[in-house]
């Protein structure tokens, strides 16, 4: 089930962004294959597919990812640049094996970039985002590591490998994705740059729109302790927020710099003055653009996410659901993953199966 049913992936497994490009595409039907170093590795991020151990150091480990490539589809790898093609499993080698493969490769900074490691972290702050974001005064905020390893990374490498098999319905041949997350970390902030630009981002950060300079783009503590987001942008919405608090303003100025210390005092009072569940309540089904801060528990049991089934459970444990969805072709709900490959499927004879598993490779 799914829109990628039929599309065949080898992954070499990784960390981070790689595992959760192979999540993308195995939760929406494509047949992903992870190849794990023997003893197992991070098993995060590993859901809907099986696993094989293959020493790529062994040249029959490096002869059976080859075999693999033949029959597939796409190959990813998240290694640093040249470490695949010492392995003797590089795009030269795994094209030469299939023409058609789309090669993809996760890195921090690219095929032509420095060597170095690195993590989520510098590649947004040498992109320029982390620089964007914080309060006025206090170092930039850490947005955990989604904007580097899975939107700038995973999700960026889907994006490219899904590019490149669309191109090859026409040319009948793969190529080589390069994903770096520095790349993709700075083209997540295309607006910001071209606002700042234009002279519209101002510095220092915490000052702009977004950011948090603007009181009707913020979070405001509750009476006990918990938080609300306002995002009320756009004039009519704003004017349901200054309703629903019951707070004095002019509305004609709410994009007026100068009122924007006493509409925050305003808001930050009245916030403070009820709990976090009285303002859901007060806010539930208007256009004002206000929703509590949800904790990570909180969110999976949610009565407006468990009406979309935004989670579902896997192994007993509840996590994100696949995403984005069909109509058509609905992915299935996902497994824990990990299971024993059929290499059948893959080309593999029954005694060639059992050699691997004489082998070390299984």
């Amino acid at each position: 089930m799914g829109p990628l049913t039929g599309l065949r992936v080898v992954e070499v497994a990784s960390l981070g962004p790689g595992p959760f490009c192979a999540m993308m595409l195995a939760d929406l039907g494509a047949e992903v294959l992870r190849v794990e170093r023997p003893g197992g590795s991070d098993r995060s991020l590993t859901r809907g597919r099986p696993v094989v151990s293959v020493d790529m150091k062994d040249p029959a480990g490096v002869q059976f990812v080859l075999r693999l490539a033949e029959r597939a589809d796409v190959l990813i790898e998240g290694f640093r640049p040249g470490v695949a093609e010492r392995l003797g499993i590089g795009p030269d080698a795994c094209r030469t094996a299939n023409p058609a493969l789309v090669y993809g490769r996760m890195t921090g900074w690219g095929q032509d970039g420095p060597t170095v490691a690195g993590h989520d972290i510098n590649y947004i702050a040498m992109s320029g985002t982390l620089g964007a974001i914080g309060r006025e005064g206090e170092p930039p905020t850490p947005p955990l590591n989604l904007l580097g390893d899975f939107a700038g990374g995973g999700l960026l490498l889907a994006y490219g490998v899904m590019a490149a098999l669309f191109e090859r319905q026409s040319s009948d041949e793969g190529q080589v994705v390069d994903a770096a997350m520095v790349d993709g970390a700075a083209i997540l902030a295309t607006m910001v740059h071209e606002m700042s630009a234009a002279g519209t981002w101002l510095t220092p950060r915490g000052t702009n729109l977004l950011d948090g300079g603007a009181p009707f783009y913020d979070l405001y503590a509750t009476a006990d302790g918990g938080w609300m987001t306002v995002g009320a942008i756009e004039p009519q919405f704003f004017a349901e927020l200054v309703s629903l608090t019951g707070i004095e303003f002019d509305l004609d100025r709410q994009y007026d710099r100068e009122e924007w210390p006493a509409l925050r005092a305003a808001l930050t009072a009245a916030f403070a003055s009820r709990s976090r569940a009285e303002w859901e309540e007060t806010f539930a089904g208007t256009d004002a653009c206000v929703f509590p801060v949800l904790a990570i528990a909180e969110a999976a049991t949610n009565a407006a996410n468990q009406d979309r089934g935004v989670f579902v459970e896997v192994d007993g444990v509840l996590t994100p659901a696949p995403a984005p969805r069909f109509s058509r072709t609905p992915a299935a709900a996902p497994d824990g993953g990990g299971g024993h490959p059929d290499l059948r499927a893959w080309g593999f004879s029954r005694t060639e199966i059992d050699e691997l598993a004489i082998a070390g490779i299984g």
